[in-house]
């Protein structure tokens, strides 16, 4: 039988209600034998995450400040959703023994993972799943990096002993035997070691949207959500600003060539978007961008100088912006000049220290500073097969009065990126979203 891995976010467990879809998502497909489990999210919006109160509890007991209050509310919660649910799990005797424990000395790695920890404790029981610590099947080298050999044969290991497994994300075990947490978005992390572990036939992510959309709903009312995207395509909307998953939650199920689906737990019937390393033999459609995203607030330096070595003179400017750990977005050249773009913010107050050394390294004839510049970039995979599609971008934008200040394509083609003034960002994405992905 195929084995589906499915990962459910903070908002799919955040209380009792949310746990019994839950239960009927992974209860409705025999094939959902592994469950990888975030803590417990916001019910509403003025809710906290438990997440955060721990973190917060932790702050409290570095500067001495007692945190009873904060692990009342956390035990509140947990309590609410075990009685709701009938389980027996007693977690006040746990969470009694954590606190008889707690002190300014326990990490705020391990207090943090509690909220993992109790969230599937109660799961678990409620799934009929066995629950399998992260503690003991997710590893960490002395690098603090993943030992995925080490950690893919644990879990593997684990389903094989109990046929159906609840493991609680975010969190795994030092070579010294303490907790560490992952960054924000751990869990994703933890579903995708799981998916590969067990060589899973599909790697599901729940999650409160049905899918990534084609651009930020703050600014395209209503977008679509992508039906089937490239992890390269992900990569690239990921690196413009987009809402998506980090990549370090995406390369185990990439190395292995499982496929990821984004699903919406308050709408299982939605498809959702599947994530594939290649998609074959799709019908051709006038749709050629998957999805638009960007980012305001850049810089544009160009350097000016007739007759220059391109390429010295460039390399000498790089140099000098990588010595002020400076990251340049992108680079556009001409026969006597070129233009870098880089994040105001990490220029910084350094921008005309930055300046000063170009003009003595290099000696331009003239050098200009243009800030306030958004990027907006059109991602797709159907791009490079279609002739004029540059143009066809270009003149919708003009035909909309948005003055586009700088261009950038990727030599794979994948996306075309334009610069434009941070007022016209709005009006940019939603030209293209409007003309180019229906």
């Amino acid at each position: 039988m195929e084995i589906k891995v499915a990962k459910f976010g903070g908002s799919s467990v955040a209380g009792a209600e949310q746990f019994k879809k839950v239960r009927e998502i992974v209860l409705g497909d025999p094939a959902r034998r592994v469950v990888v489990s975030s803590a417990a999210g916001k019910r509403f919006a003025e809710d906290h995450k438990l997440t955060d109160l721990l973190y917060l509890c932790h702050a409290h007991l570095t500067y001495g400040v007692s945190c009873a209050d904060i692990l009342h509310t956390i035990e509140q919660r947990f309590i609410e959703i075990r009685d709701s649910l009938g389980l027996a799990y007693e977690v006040e005797r746990d969470l009694a023994a954590l606190r008889g424990r707690l002190s300014r000395d326990m990490s705020v790695d391990e207090l943090v993972s509690r909220g993992e920890y109790f969230t599937s404790r109660l799961l678990a029981e409620y799934l009929g799943y066995a629950f399998v610590d992260a503690a003991d099947d997710v590893f960490f080298g002395p690098d603090g990096q993943v030992d995925k050999e080490r950690t893919y044969a644990a879990v593997a290991a684990a389903l094989e002993a109990h046929g159906r497994i609840l493991i609680p994300g975010f969190y795994g075990r030092l070579p010294n035997g303490r907790i560490k947490v992952m960054s924000r978005g751990g869990s994703d992390i933890t579903g995708a070691l799981a998916a590969a572990a067990v060589d899973a036939a599909i790697y599901e992510n729940w999650t409160d949207v049905s899918g990534i959309l084609m651009a930020d709903p703050r600014i395209v009312k209503n977008p679509s959500p992508i039906p089937s995207i490239t992890f390269a395509e992900l990569r690239e909307l990921a690196f413009m600003g987009a809402s998506v998953l980090h990549e370090d939650s995406i390369q185990p199920v990439k190395e292995k060539g499982i496929p990821l689906n984004i699903r919406n737990t308050n709408r299982p019937q939605d498809p959702g978007t599947l994530i594939l390393e290649r998609i074959e033999e799709e019908q051709r459609s006038e749709r050629f961008i998957t999805g638009i995203a960007g980012r305001k607030n850049f810089t544009i330096l160009t350097v000016s100088k007739r007759n220059m070595h391109q390429s010295a003179t460039l390399r000498s400017a790089l140099e000098i912006l990588d010595r002020y750990h400076v990251p340049v977005e992108h680079i556009t050249l001409g026969l006597d000049s070129f233009s870098l773009v880089a994040a105001s913010a990490a220029l910084g107050d350094g921008l005309y220290d930055v300046i000063a050394d170009i003009r003595k390294t290099c000696r331009p004839d003239d050098l200009q500073t243009e800030d306030g510049i958004a990027l907006v970039a059109s991602v797709g995979r159907h791009m490079p097969s279609r002739p004029g599609v540059s143009g066809r971008l270009f003149a919708a934008l003009g035909a909309a009065g948005v003055n586009i200040r700088t261009i950038a394509q990727g030599a794979d083609e994948l996306s075309i990126t334009v610069g434009v003034a941070n007022e016209q960002f709005e009006t940019a994405i939603r030209v293209l979203y409007d003309g180019f992905t229906g």
